[in-house]
Order: C-alpha cells, then structure tokens, then sequence
C-alpha cells in the first residue's frame, strides 16, 4: 500500500543532495573542450596509478546519502522495493552521466573506479533507505520528531533544507567562523582592508557574534517552541563540523587550530545577545535575523584576509578535495542570500506559550 508523505521534505533532501553532487562533480565549470578521446573510453581504462583507499571510501560514502534519500522520496509513488530499485538505477545514472560529462573539462579525469564506488554508495544507501527510510514518512519517528518541533508546511521544510546547507558551510576553512557571503571571489573585488592583528580580531569575533545571533533566531523561527536546547544543539554540531573537518581535511591541522581568541569571544558575546532576544514575538525575531544577516554579511566583506586561512585553503585545494571546496565555498557565498527571502516567507505558526 502505497503511503505518501505528510511533506515533501524527503523530496526537497533528495533533491538538495543531487544539485550539490551535480556541482562538486563539475566543478569548476570552466575550459570545456573536446579532447578527442572516446566520450566511453574509460569504462575500459586501467587501474589509475595514483589511488587510495581513502579515495575509494570518499567516494563510496558521499553516494550513501544520496541513495538513502531517493528511497523516501519514491516511496510516495511506488512500493518500498520499486523505490529502492529506482534509486539504485537514478544513483548509478546520475554517476555515469558525470563521468562522461568529465571527459569535457581538463581539470576532470572520468574513471571508471570513480563510477563503481559511486554505484556501490548508491545501492549501500538504497538499501539501508528500504529499511528505514519511513523514518521520514508519515508515521516514521523522525516524521513525528519534525512535525513536533518544526513549523508544518513547506516553509518548515525549506528551512531545514536551510539550516543543513549552513551546517555545509562550516567545512570550508577559508571562512569566518560563521561567516558567510563572502563576495569579493565571485566578483573580482579587492580586499577593503589591511591585514591588522587587533583589528582583524574585532572584525572576526563581531562576524561570529552577529552571525550567531542570525542563526540563531533563523533557527528560533524554524521551530514551534522555545527549544533552546535545539539551538544550542545546532551550534555544537556546526562547532564539530568545523573542527572534524580541519582534522581531516587541512593537513597538517589540529581540530581546534582554528579557536582564536577573536572568534571564542565572538562566540560568547553572540550567544549572551541571542539570549534576550529569543523571548521576541517572532515577526521581530524575523526582522532582527534579517537586520544581523545582512550585518554580519557586509562585515565579511570587509574583513581583511586572514593568511593563516589563506593558507589553510592553499593546502585544501592540493589535496583531494578541489572539488568539495568548490561546493562549499558555492553554499558559503549564496546562504545568506537564500536565508534572507526564506525569512520574508509567510509565517503561519507561532510560538506556543512554554518555558524556555
């Protein structure tokens, strides 16, 4: 018996997650040619010299979620095993059309061992989607958990889409501790300002403070109560993102080389503002979010480069991850560019009266 979701935030996920593959798999989108080899040739190509089993867990994990997501998605419109076979043959197609796709820009090598973890990740996640993918549907427990903490509707869903792609954001480690919508790349522009060790502090630790208060009452809008436990909750695993990802990621790199001063002060300073300010009605709560995002945005753009992160990402971009830098440096320019209008939505639950 088919069983159709109450939202369609498994679609909204699914879909989330596939743009973000397309991305990372084709990025930088730039110098496409026609190098004159076979658009197949690599099906049959040799082992690549140059291969870890690092690599091949990358690879097979960064597909899991995308299976297990499609599951969910389908099972609105099929049985729970058509859904899981559509998955596996969406996850396997979509892999194969970005190999191919590769062959037309040089900084891409299509591999055939790529297309297989990709396809293992794929049919790994399907299957582990089929057993507990109704988590997310109607009745499913991780339904329930949304629709009591979350406002309903489409707004509800949106904003958890929202709030996962900050939680992206905070692998990049050319960003403000929080920071996001640096434009300056994207646009050519200059930086504003010079690197000056005390001033650079006061920018770092207001970008993390204003940022905090943002995401904070973004957050606060997203739920039904006064969870401030959620918010917290939020923050500390942004905070692990970040260090988990200078662990892995930026070598060699400590996970907690990236606490400074400017942005553990920022950090308190923001939370002892965010406090107050939760107890707000929430179409003042909207307007503060928008008022301390577009704040907080200016100030990234006019924080001096920090060469110490200039460095961090030089090192990043050498290693296996050019192309996931890409795409989340892409979430970490458009967020607050996506949180604004998210903010102008019509709201349509409020705050139920409880204590905090």
């Amino acid at each position: 018996m088919l069983r159709a979701p109450d939202s369609p935030l498994p679609r909204y996920l699914a879909v989330a997650y596939t743009l973000l593959v397309v991305y990372a798999s084709l990025h930088p989108f730039s110098g496409w040619r026609d190098s004159g080899a076979p658009a197949l040739g690599y099906l049959t190509a040799a082992w690549p010299r140059y291969y870890t089993v690092f690599d091949l867990v990358v690879n097979v994990t960064a597909y899991v979620p995308l299976g297990f997501i499609w599951v969910p998605a389908l099972q609105g419109v099929q049985q729970r095993w058509l859904a899981v076979v559509t998955a596996m043959l969406l996850v396997a197609a979509l892999s194969f059309s970005m190999e191919t796709i590769q062959n037309f820009l040089p900084s891409r090598v299509p591999s055939n061992v790529d297309l297989g973890c990709n396809s293992l990740g794929g049919i790994i996640g399907a299957l582990l989607g089929g057993r507990w993918g109704m988590a997310l549907l109607s009745g499913g427990r991780l339904h329930r958990l949304r629709e009591r903490m979350v406002v309903a509707g489409n707004g509800g869903d949106a904003g958890l889409v929202l709030m996962a792609l900050w939680l992206l954001t905070q692998v990049n480690p050319e960003t403000l501790l929080f920071g996001s919508g640096d434009l300056r790349h994207l646009l050519g522009l200059e930086i504003a300002l010079p690197f000056d060790i005390d001033g650079f502090k006061r920018i770092e630790a207001c970008v993390t403070a204003i940022n905090a208060v943002a995401v904070g009452l973004i957050t606060s809008c997203l739920l039904r109560h006064r969870h401030g436990g959620a918010i917290l909750a939020l923050f500390a695993v942004a905070l692990a993102i970040r260090a988990l990802s200078f662990e892995l990621l930026v070598e060699p790199a400590p996970a907690l080389r990236w606490v400074t001063p400017g942005n553990s002060i920022g950090f308190v300073i923001g939370l002892a503002l965010l406090t107050p300010t939760l107890f707000l009605v929430a179409p003042l709560r909207r307007a503060l979010a928008g008022c301390a995002l577009l704040f907080a945005t200016v100030l990234v753009n006019l924080a001096p480069e920090n060469p110490y992160l200039t460095e961090a990402a030089q090192v990043w971009r050498q290693g296996h991850f050019l192309n996931f830098n890409g795409l989340t440096r892409l979430a970490s320019v458009l967020w607050p560019f996506l949180a604004l209008p998210w903010l102008l939505l019509p709201e349509r639950d409020t705050w139920k009266k409880s204590t905090p």
